[in-house]
């Protein structure tokens, strides 16, 4: 399994509105362009989910947090400094979700009805790869029909799901996610939520 090939592969699809089943640095997500609105649609469809319910972005570095927000809380960047304390046990088990207001520049589809999005900077090499030859950032959700479990390992993933997608990446196959990410939301005046542990 090459992930060079992998990341060909991902990039390709995506490049042309698909959507990818692929490991990132906690569940099993799938993703597309986050600036495609019909790709985005496809994947709410897919999991059945109310286009109400957002889904988060990954991104791979302060350049795509800035091209997406204009405004970002000082407190943010602590909560991603913490968050990524490199090689440390804590950050590979905590990554952070960080729920921000006022996105732009991705498809209307991802933002929620309060004006807002959550986001997660990755290091997970496939996931940062890929977006560094997206140039954009990568929707992530987990991989299952909305309101079922979501599957800790692959082999968990509904049949249903990896056939509705336009490509299963082909790499980590075997590892096993503790849990989704810690979710944070932040509103403009630097108010601090903790929604999910």
């Amino acid at each position: 399994m090459d992930i060079n090939q992998e990341i060909h592969n991902a990039y390709e699809v995506i490049k042309n509105g698909g959507i990818i089943l692929y490991p990132t640095d906690t569940v099993w997500g799938i993703g597309c362009d986050a600036t495609n609105p019909e790709a985005v649609a496809k994947i709410y469809k897919l999991k059945k989910r109310a286009e109400t319910q957002s889904m988060i972005v990954l991104m791979n570095g302060d350049k795509m947090i800035y091209n997406v927000f204009k405004d970002i809380p000082e407190v943010a960047w602590q909560i991603m400094d913490f968050s990524d304390l490199t090689d440390s046990e804590l950050a590979n088990q905590n990554p952070t979700t960080l729920i921000l207001d006022k996105p732009r520049n991705v498809a209307p589809n991802l933002i929620a009805a309060d004006n807002s999005l959550g986001i997660r900077l990755v290091k997970e090499p496939f996931c940062f790869k890929l977006m560094e030859k997206m140039k954009k950032p990568l929707v992530s959700t987990s991989a299952n029909i909305s309101g079922q479990p979501t599957p800790k390992s692959f082999k968990e993933i509904s049949p249903e799901i990896i056939k509705g997608v336009d490509y299963v990446v082909n790499l980590h196959r075997e590892k096993i996610a503790e849990k989704p990410s810690t979710i944070i939301k932040l509103t403009s005046d630097s108010q601090v939520k903790v929604i999910r542990k």
